[in-house]
This record gives C-alpha cells, structure tokens and sequence, in this order.
C-alpha cells in the first residue's frame, strides 16, 4: 500500500464488509498499516517496506494476529512512543533509543 491516492488497496479491503480498526499506524517503517476484521478474521493492508525494511509494524502485530488476538485501534495508538525503529543493534522495542547502538 502506499500513500498514492491510486492505491486500491484499502477501497478493496472496505468493500469486502471488513470493519477498518484502523488505516496507518504510529510506527516507522510501516505507518501505511492497515488492520480491518471480517468477522473475526484479519485482513490487513501491508505498507511496501515490508519488502525491504528489517523490521516493521507488520513484525509488531503478526504475533498477536496468529494468536487470534484481537487488536484495538487504542492499542495502535499507544506504539506512538517508542514507536519509530532505529534499527538498533539490540531490539529493546517498545523502548526505543536506550541502546547505545
């Protein structure tokens, strides 16, 4: 997905029924993140960084989605602090910056 107003990706994932959580997220790389139920199955809109970056929100939340937990747009709120990655040597996410990396 991207921030191309071409992009189909979120349209698509609307007109499916899916409830839309929440479209971008305060985590970089990744903050053109998209998560949407259908029923209770997750659909979700991945940014293209998840193609080249390390590490992204897709990282963050794919634990909890195999683990059928239900994620809240709340929750996507709250990796606003910490949530940009620095690609630290050691990952101390959600405390981002305290390595010395």
């Amino acid at each position: 997905m991207s921030v191309d107003p071409d992009d189909k990706t979120p349209l698509a994932i609307k007109n499916t029924g899916a409830k839309i959580i929440s479209y971008g997220a305060p985590v970089l790389p990744g903050a053109m993140f998209l998560l949407s139920y259908k029923d209770d199955v997750p659909i979700v809109g991945l940014p293209g960084c998840v193609m080249y970056s390390r590490r992204t929100i897709f990282d963050v939340v794919l634990p909890r989605l195999l683990a059928k937990d239900l994620i809240t747009s709340d929750e996507l709120a709250l990796l606003g602090e910490g949530g940009l990655c620095l690609n630290c040597p050691v990952c101390t996410f959600p405390n981002c910056g305290l390595s010395k990396g």
